[in-house]
């Protein structure tokens, strides 16, 4: 079983004896999204840390998505209720990339392609790239700002 799982489940379990009503609804919304991960598809199953760390990264965005949309609309108070509650999701992430860091792991990235093709890739081998990258950014950055730095390297 996964172990963040069962962190979110002992924080819950915590989080209700000290009847804090805010993190008791963040974490069983957060074990909701999981155990709904967890029946999708054709099979049930039990899913890894970093299948989990993916939910509750995709519902932390999903909650700062809700927060502009209330700050657009002129409802503060909301906003600032769901950006409370992504930042309780975050704790449980791991702490994201700075910008030096990613577009280090990017040129590695480009550098590890360039090898196993045997001269640099040019755009046409960003697929090949973005796979690398991701894999050594594991989810600590947005997909779209590591896309980018990745167009940047293969451009420039």
């Amino acid at each position: 079983m996964a172990e963040l799982k069962d962190k979110l489940r002992t924080d819950l379990s915590a989080a209700m004896k000290q009847r804090d009503t805010v993190v008791t609804g963040v974490l069983r919304m957060a074990l909701a999204a999981v155990s709904k991960e967890e029946v999708a598809g054709k099979q049930a199953r039990e899913l890894t840390d970093e299948e989990v760390q993916r939910v509750l990264s995709k519902e932390a965005k999903k909650r700062d998505e809700a927060a502009e949309a209330f700050r657009g609309a002129g409802r503060a108070e909301q906003a600032e209720a769901e950006l409370g509650e992504a930042e309780i999701l975050r704790a449980y992430l791991p702490k994201p990339l700075g910008d030096d860091e990613l577009a280090q792991l990017v040129k590695d990235a480009v550098t590890d392609v360039a090898g196993e093709l045997g001269e640099r890739p040019g755009m046409k081998q960003m697929g090949q790239v973005m796979k690398a990258a991701n894999a050594k950014v594991a989810g600590r950055a947005e997909g779209g700002k590591v896309a980018a730095l990745v167009k940047a390297e293969l451009a420039g």
